[in-house]
């Protein structure tokens, strides 16, 4: 048997590509669990090298196009992804705050499961009337002064506590997982669910996005940017993986499926009928994101551009349009749903909860309004979080989240689109509207979380991560599409390089943000790194 293997494994030009991965495998798994100290130093140091073999320019990675398709080129991406989720998500039960331990506020899911199985959209915590004596129990300075016990994050009104957060995590994973095990799902481990539903989303979006328009990328630019676009977008959740995130990464998962399934039907699928079918799946999918966290929905505006490309060319018939109708139904039915649901709540359609959350601030004084005062604090804030600096520190991890730009430079490639050869080429694909969507959707994001909010955390900049690697996957494409052969060669080095430091940036920004939590443990781990 072991011969069989060998002799399958060396008829395959992608075989030397499964060593590595698994040798690198089990060094992250083996330094993880064994080593500390000197040895852990010993581990970083031997992963680096391998990572700078492996990815050397003249390495087979860069000689094979990601379009080739066989076995153990599937294998290998399967191993990659898999330890892609695997460290994503292992760390998530490590910290006591999120992992159910201290439950706090953020079992709100595992609650409104509950709640909704016994026939009530609202929390039956006994003390509602708490809040009914302050004036006004939305603001904060007023419930500190009269020193009233409330239930931190939850919508209040009309004497009861609602959940803030978008209801259908509920739905697909909390109470199917009740009603099979009798058990309640722990918040943390739907974040798990959906994180890596998210991470397989962007692997095959990026494998499907290189099949039709970049045949001839190279599969090491391939997989680390997979690699580094999934941990970039969920990072985040790792280190607070309850409640939050739940809702978030939920949203990112669903969006990233949506977005997977319209680009299949629109640049993937020749046959009407089945375009049609995968546009109704991915308005499924996008539709559900109304219902996880609202302001990540807005990146269904990126559908329109993509239905203008599907009419080009196309005769306006009774038939087309009605197959339009089916496949936009999702949005009505979820639409009409979610409508339902906050009326029989706050008795308007059209509230989710934002004007009535127990928060930082007075949350009912935000109100998405478009004057001279709104619309400077949109520029401002904007310019903020994109560009935004902060210094770096003597002291491990050294950096801090900043803004986006600068927390992750590898976004920068975005600019690329506005090179004339990357513009024309785009255009005669037929994938500007694609990436004009994109785009606008982060800058529409982007300006809702400003108004909706006291003030932005990095959080909230995982709305828009997902949607920026995804750009910036387009561009990178299409720049080493128009680049001379030496000159490609070069180019997908670099963006390998940028992708590790990514990956790596990533984890340093992980570390800093459990460390506001847990010092103790950073202390530790900070020793552990040095000689």
């Amino acid at each position: 048997m072991t011969d069989v293997i060998r002799a399958w494994l060396a008829s395959h030009k992608y075989a030397r590509l499964i060593y590595p991965a698994l040798i690198l495998g089990a060094l992250a798994a083996y330094g993880s669990a064994r080593l500390s100290g000197k040895g852990h130093i010993f581990f970083y140091i031997m992963a680096a090298g391998l990572l700078i073999f492996i990815f050397r320019p003249n390495s087979v990675l860069h000689k094979l196009s990601v379009a080739h398709t066989s076995l153990p080129k599937l294998t290998l991406t399967g191993i990659i992804a898999l330890l892609t989720v695997y460290a994503v998500v292992l760390p998530m039960d490590m910290l006591p705050l999120w992992n159910g331990e201290i439950p706090g506020h953020r079992n709100q899911y595992e609650l409104m499961a509950d709640a909704i199985l016994e026939g009530r959209v609202e929390f039956a915590y006994g003390d509602e009337d708490s809040l009914a004596e302050l004036e006004n129990p939305y603001d904060p300075d007023e419930r500190k002064e009269k020193k009233v016990k409330y239930h931190w994050d939850h919508a209040y009104y009309d004497g009861h506590y609602y959940m803030y957060f978008g209801v259908a995590p509920v739905f697909l994973v909390f109470i199917p997982f009740k009603l099979l095990t009798g058990h309640s799902l722990t918040t943390f481990h739907a974040t798990q669910l959906f994180s890596a539903a998210a991470i397989i989303g962007i692997f095959l979006l990026f494998e499907l996005l290189a099949r039709l328009f970049f045949k001839r990328m190279s599969y090491g630019v391939y997989i680390t940017l997979s690699v580094a676009f999934s941990v970039m977008s969920v990072w985040y959740a790792t280190a607070e993986p309850a409640l939050y995130c739940t809702a978030i990464t939920a949203a990112i998962a669903l969006e990233i499926w949506s977005i997977y399934f319209f680009v299949r039907a629109v640049w993937g699928e020749k046959r009407e009928n089945r375009q049609i079918l995968l546009a109704g799946i991915g308005a499924l999918f996008g539709a559900l994101v109304f219902a996880c966290r609202p302001p990540i929905a807005l990146a269904n505006v990126a559908v329109l551009p993509m239905l203008l490309v599907f009419l080009r060319g196309r005769k306006i018939t009774v038939g087309l349009v009605a197959k339009l109708a089916c496949a936009a139904l999702p949005y009505f039915a979820v639409g009409a749903a979610l409508m339902y649901y906050n009326y029989i709540r706050f008795a308007d359609p059209f509230e989710f909860g934002q004007a009535y959350q127990l928060t930082v601030a007075d949350q009912s004084s935000y109100k998405v309004t478009l004057n001279l005062e709104s619309i400077i604090r949109i520029i401002n804030e904007s310019a903020a979080n994109f560009f935004e600096f902060k210094e770096i520190k003597t002291a491990y991890p050294y950096i801090r989240t900043s803004s986006v730009f600068f927390n992750f430079p590898i976004l920068l490639f975005i600019l690329g689109m506005f090179a004339t050869r990357v513009r024309k080429s785009m255009r005669r694909r037929a994938i500007t509207p694609l990436a004009a969507g994109l785009g606008a959707a982060v800058l529409i994001i982007v300006a809702m979380d400003i108004l909706w909010s006291p003030y932005l955390l990095e959080r909230y900049r995982m709305d828009i991560y997902f949607l920026l690697g995804i750009l910036c996957f387009i561009v990178i494409g299409f720049l080493l599409n128009t680049s001379k052969p030496e000159a490609k060669k070069r180019l997908g080095t670099f963006v390998c390089a940028a992708a590790l430091f990514t990956i790596l940036c990533s984890y340093l920004y992980c570390v800093q943000t459990i460390g506001n939590y847990y010092p103790d443990m950073i202390e530790e781990l900070a020793d552990k790194l040095k000689f």
